[in-house]
């Protein structure tokens, strides 16, 4: 539906102006903000993307996907009976086997996703983006991380991008698609509006600000174009489509400021890992370091959290 995006036009003064607001949210406190920040835990997509990863430190990421917070924590919390785990475990597609078979040992469901379809760049031939789509799901990934072709979006080809991610999601069969925008290098906030809308069509169950290797990733004045785009999906629609920040979250109080965010434009109704999560792999150190301080009312030493 062309039509949809024809005549876009994002007033990028009044975007972030409302992006400045959203920075001077007061946080929540106490026992309020211990409850958003396990929330925030519940949504994280726990990421290694490095080229020196190995079975091991996979394997050690899993372990901490399934135990994000020591025990005592949040026992301290009454949470410990809750089943508190990070939304899933991310990585290459050559790693995949690994989380996979660290996850069954661990003895919980918690998904893997695998990033594939040439990231980050997406400067792959479409059929090679596919074969690697289809490897990641054969090795066991139930999420897929596909990222697209930005030359499609700076060019204008919006029928050809929409047949690119269509047949990723083909290639995904059952596996959920999230789709990599790589917004920092789509040139406007028009345009990201577009490529949201496009991606949204194609059939992705997510859209996602960034691969986290840009030099611009995840901002508010970006989550508020996408999310204004998924709201406007759904009216038109009734279907509901996830939303992925990643890139740069790194601290607690970010975390909560996108949640806040998620609820103010979307509704709690996608305050859930199947509609919400936060891609990241230092961000879950902070926030256990804020709840350790809530329950002990003490900074935490380095050998206090040794596996954050």
């Amino acid at each position: 539906e062309l039509g949809w995006i024809s005549k876009v036009h994002v007033n990028r003064p009044a975007v972030v102006r409302h992006a400045e607001r959203i920075k001077k949210w007061r946080t929540v406190k106490g026992n309020w903000q211990a409850a958003w920040l396990l929330k925030a835990v519940t949504c994280i997509d726990l990421t290694t993307l490095s080229g020196d990863d190995t079975p091991s430190n996979v394997h050690r990421l899993c372990f901490k996907a399934k135990h994000p917070i020591r025990e005592d924590l949040l026992k301290a919390l009454d949470m410990h009976d809750k089943g508190i785990t990070v939304g899933a475990v991310c990585v290459y597609p050559a790693r995949v086997t690994d989380a996979v078979n660290a996850l069954k040992a661990a003895g919980c469901n918690i998904p893997v996703a695998s990033v594939a379809a040439g990231f980050p760049s997406g400067q792959t031939p479409l059929e090679t983006k596919l074969s690697e789509i289809k490897l990641a799901v054969e090795y066991g990934a139930r999420e897929i991380d596909i990222v697209i072709s930005r030359s499609l979006v700076l060019t204008g080809q919006w029928e050809g991008l929409y047949e690119e991610i269509r047949q990723c999601r083909e290639a995904c069969g059952e596996a959920h698609m999230k789709t990599i925008l790589a917004t920092g290098e789509l040139g406007s906030l028009a345009n990201v509006y577009k490529a949201s809308m496009i991606a949204m069509m194609a059939g992705s169950d997510f859209i996602k600000t960034s691969t986290g290797k840009e030099v611009e990733n995840a901002t508010f004045p970006v989550g508020v174009v996408m999310m204004r785009a998924i709201r406007e999906f759904y009216w038109q629609t009734g279907h509901k489509v996830g939303f992925k920040p990643a890139g740069g979250i790194r601290t607690a109080k970010e975390a909560i400021t996108w949640l806040m965010l998620v609820k103010e434009e979307l509704g709690v109704e996608w305050l859930t890992p199947e509609l919400f999560r936060l891609g990241a792999s230092s961000l879950l150190e902070d926030i256990e370091k804020q709840i350790f301080y809530h329950v002990t009312g003490s900074y935490a030493l380095q050998h206090d959290l040794a596996m954050a």
